[in-house]
């Protein structure tokens, strides 16, 4: 598996596990899936249902804001859902369900290593 299909895994949680949220939750999945990457951030940060710590909203916010290049805040969003009292399992583009605070950890990793910037993500 390439690492930009590494990438697409985790940059595109479907959805969040159904006893955390609604299945209407919008957490952005249609923007960051599509590369629009600045609707994605209003969209989750417009949506009025999903609590402020919901971890599926802000690992999908912080990958918003590292793939425009702000990696102070999506490090701030990917640390929040690391030490965030709610722990869901997310289901990531591929159909695997993943605990919350692995997805956040995976993330600080890639963005450590650079790979969320627009030179290496590449959509499907």
């Amino acid at each position: 598996m390439s690492l930009s299909a590494v990438l697409i895994v985790f940059a595109q949680p479907a959805a969040i596990a159904p006893e955390c949220a609604s299945e209407s939750a919008d957490v952005g999945y249609e923007a960051l899936a599509q590369g629009q990457n600045e609707r994605a951030q209003r969209e989750i940060e417009a949506n009025p249902d999903l609590d402020k710590n919901d971890p599926s909203r802000l690992i999908n916010l912080g990958i918003a804001y590292a793939r425009q290049g702000d990696e102070a805040k999506a490090r701030e969003m990917f640390e929040a859902a690391l030490q965030s009292s709610d722990r869901a399992w997310l289901e990531t583009a591929n159909g695997e369900w993943v605990d919350s605070r692995h997805l956040a950890r995976k993330a600080t990793r890639m963005l450590e290593r650079g790979e969320f910037s627009s030179t290496n993500v590449a959509m499907r």
